[in-house]
C-alpha cells in the first residue's frame, strides 16, 4: 500500500491542523466554531434583510448581498476541513474531494474579488457623480458586474483541477493548509509544473492584483473628491465608511496575494505562518464584512430595527 501512495495519480492528501498544538486542538475548535456560526449567521442575516426589505433593493445592497452570498459559500467550503481535524482528527481527504474544495475556494475569491471591484465602483459613483448614479448603476449593470465577476472566476479558474490531474503525487502529500490550495498541492506534484505554476501566478495577478489596483484608485479618488469640497459640504460619514470598507479589503488581498507568493518563491516559511495567513483570509474576511458593511449602513439598521428590534447602533450613510 505505502508503494502505491508513494507515487500516484489517485492519492491521498494529509491536512495540518495548527503545528504545535495538536493536543490542543479539541479546545482550539471552540473559538473556529463559534467564529464560523457567526460569519454563517451575519452572512445569512443580510441575505435575508436585503431580499426582504423593498428600500434595499438598490445597487449598492444588492452587491452587498452578493458579497454576503460569497462569503457564505467560502464559509462552507473550509468549514468541513477544518471542523474535522479540530473535532474528530481527520486529516485525511481524496484527490477528487481536495480538487473540488479547491476550485471552490478559489473560484469564491475570484467572485469576491470582482464584487469588492464593483462595490468600489458604486461608492465612486455614489461619492463622485452623484446626479448620474441612477443612470449608471441600473439593474442592468448591476447584472452584468455581478455575471462578469462570477463568468470571471468559474472560466479563468477551472482549469485549475485538470492541471493538477495531469500530475502524478509523491512522497506523503502533506498540505500547509486545514484545506486544498493550488500552490499548495502543486508544490507536492511530480514532473515539470512550471506552465502550472505561472498560470496559476498570471491569475492571481490578472485578477486580485488588478482587482486592488482599481479599488485603491477608486478610494483614493473618492478621498480627493471628498476633500476638495468645503468643510460644510463634506460627506464625513461616507468617507469613514469608504475606510472601514478599505479596511476588510485588506484584510482580504494581503493574506491572500502573500500566500501565492510564499508558495512559489520561499520553502522554509513556518507552517504557523501559513495557518495564520491562509485562517485570516478565509475565516476573518467573511466574518468582518457583516460587520463592516452593515454597522456602518443607516438602512440595515433601520431593517434590522424592523425586524428583530435591534437598536440602532450609529448612524450611517
Amino acid at each position: 500500500m505505502s508503494d502505491v501512495n508513494t507515487t500516484s495519480n489517485w492519492p491521498t492528501f494529509s491536512f495540518i491542523g495548527i503545528p504545535g498544538l495538536e493536543a490542543a486542538h479539541m479546545w482550539i475548535s471552540i473559538p473556529f466554531c463559534l467564529l464560523y456560526l457567526v460569519a454563517l449567521g451575519g452572512n445569512f442575516l443580510l441575505l435575508l434583510l436585503v431580499r426582504a426589505e423593498q428600500n434595499l433593493h438598490e445597487p449598492q445592497f444588492y452587491f452587498l448581498a452578493m458579497l454576503a452570498l460569497t462569503d457564505l459559500g467560502l464559509s462552507l467550503s473550509t468549514m468541513p476541513s477544518v471542523l474535522a481535524i479540530f473535532w474528530f482528527d481527520v486529516h485525511d481527504v481524496g484527490l477528487d474531494a481536495c480538487l473540488t474544495q479547491m476550485f471552490f475556494i478559489h473560484t469564491l475569491s475570484s467572485v469576491e474579488s470582482g464584487v469588492l471591484v464593483a462595490m468600489a465602483f458604486d461608492r465612486l459613483v455614489a461619492i463622485c457623480a452623484p446626479l448620474t448614479y441612477t443612470r449608471i448603476l441600473n439593474h442592468q449593470t448591476v447584472l452584468c458586474l455581478s455575471g462578469a465577476a462570477l463568468i470571471r472566476g468559474a472560466t479563468l479558474l477551472a482549469p485549475l483541477p485538470f492541471f493538477l490531474r495531469t500530475f502524478p503525487f509523491c512522497g506523503a502529500n502533506i498540505l500547509s493548509h486545514s484545506y486544498c490550495y493550488y500552490p499548495d498541492m502543486l508544490n507536492l506534484a511530480c514532473g515539470d509544473v512550471t506552465f502550472s505554476s505561472v498560470y496559476g501566478l498570471v491569475c492571481v495577478l490578472c485578477t486580485f492584483a488588478v482587482d486592488v489596483i482599481f479599488i485603491l484608485v477608486s478610494y483614493m479618488k473618492i478621498l480627493g473628491t471628498v476633500m476638495k469640497l468645503g468643510i460644510q459640504d463634506r460627506n464625513w460619514k461616507s468617507l469613514q465608511t469608504c475606510v472601514c470598507h478599505l479596511c476588510t479589503v485588506l484584510v482580504f488581498y494581503l493574506p491572500l496575494i502573500s500566500l501565492a507568493v510564499l508558495h512559489r518563491y520561499t520553502q522554509e516559511t513556518s507552517p504557523i505562518l501559513y495557518t495564520t495567513m491562509s485562517n485570516a483570509y478565509l475565516l476573518m474576511t467573511p466574518l468582518l464584512n457583516p460587520l463592516v458593511y452593515s454597522l456602518k449602513s443607516r438602512q440595515i439598521q433601520a431593517a434590522l430595527h424592523k425586524r428583530f428590534g435591534v437598536q440602532r447602533v450609529v448612524a450611517g450613510e
